[in-house]
């Protein structure tokens, strides 16, 4: 059973008018549309054909162009995990918290002295647990969440309490949206940290992480214990801390991930963002040529 109806000239050959060779063609597209289901919509222009043959009449004026939806800023992890970005619905603080919440009665903020270690090599083998030694007493008895911050970031835009989970890391944003292979994971088998190269999904900054008490003081619990182990064998991860912990997350997957505008930092490298919440100003100065490291008072 023919499809198309064809008319044959008196000698024979078949042949068919310019009109149903349009209609055979758009009876065609049709059925390949419905044999191949609905499709997302995309954008559709229009640009000069740029093939035409000498003494022929045109075949085609137009050529179509068909150009991919612009990417969407990830909002989940590969895994059901939130990525947070300051400026979405999802994490977006209720009106009544401006202006800041006062602290209730018997409420106050205080410091709360862990040690003082000359030297970040130092301060390397020892923050972990440092940190693990602090939560136990008298944080830990205190508060639900704990969060772990380099000294020398800036708050420059709000951070609330879209950043709360049970374990949260922050992307790296010199190496957000990098293929796997850009990622700098200890590669050395020696090291506690090593990571095999069919692992990991993203790389984690040591700027800014935290959670619940008791998720934080297993992490930094577990990366002190991986340290002090690498050290005795006279190994040390490329990374340093930053090394144990993402060899940590990968094993105990972080349930809230934070964009880059929570570790930023301005560099060729660094991730472009919507908003700066917290800048860096170490690893800023890092970024920085002798000049401007004297005009910045690095």
């Amino acid at each position: 059973m023919a499809l198309f109806p064809f008319c044959k000239s008196p000698t024979g050959p078949v042949r068919t008018t310019r009109i149903q060779f349009v209609m055979c063609c758009f009876l065609l597209s049709l059925i390949i549309y419905f044999l191949h289901g609905h499709k997302a919509p995309v954008n559709v222009e229009f640009a000069p054909n740029l093939f035409q043959v000498p003494g022929k009449e045109r075949a085609m004026t137009h050529a179509m162009v068909v150009k991919p939806e612009e990417q969407q800023t990830p909002v989940m992890t590969t895994w059901g995990a939130p990525l947070v970005w300051g400026d979405t619905s999802s994490s977006a603080c209720p009106s009544s918290l401006d202006p800041p919440i006062e602290l209730g009665p018997e409420r106050q903020l205080k410091v709360v002295p862990i040690a003082e270690l000359p030297g970040w090599d130092r301060l390397y083998y020892r923050r972990m647990s440092l940190l693990a030694d602090t939560m136990k007493n008298p944080i830990g008895r205190e508060v639900d969440y704990i969060f772990c911050a380099d000294v020398d970031q800036e708050f420059v835009a709000p951070v609330e309490e879209e950043i709360f989970g049970d374990l949260v890391a922050t992307l790296h944003p010199e190496l957000y949206d990098m293929p796997r292979n850009a990622f700098p994971y200890e590669v050395e088998d020696a090291s506690s940290a090593c990571v095999e190269e069919d692992e990991g999904d993203y790389y984690y900054t040591s700027e800014l992480y935290g959670g619940l008490v008791s998720e934080v003081y297993k992490l930094t619990r577990a990366c002190s214990l991986l340290i002090l182990q690498d050290q005795a064998n006279g190994v040390m991860a490329r990374g340093f801390e930053e090394s144990y912990l993402n060899r940590y997350l990968i094993d105990h997957r972080p349930t809230c991930v934070l964009s880059p505008e929570y570790s930023w930092w301005n560099s060729a490298l660094a991730a472009n963002v919507p908003i700066q919440r917290l800048v860096s100003l170490g690893r800023q100065c890092e970024a920085y040529d002798e000049q401007q490291k004297e005009q910045n008072r690095c």
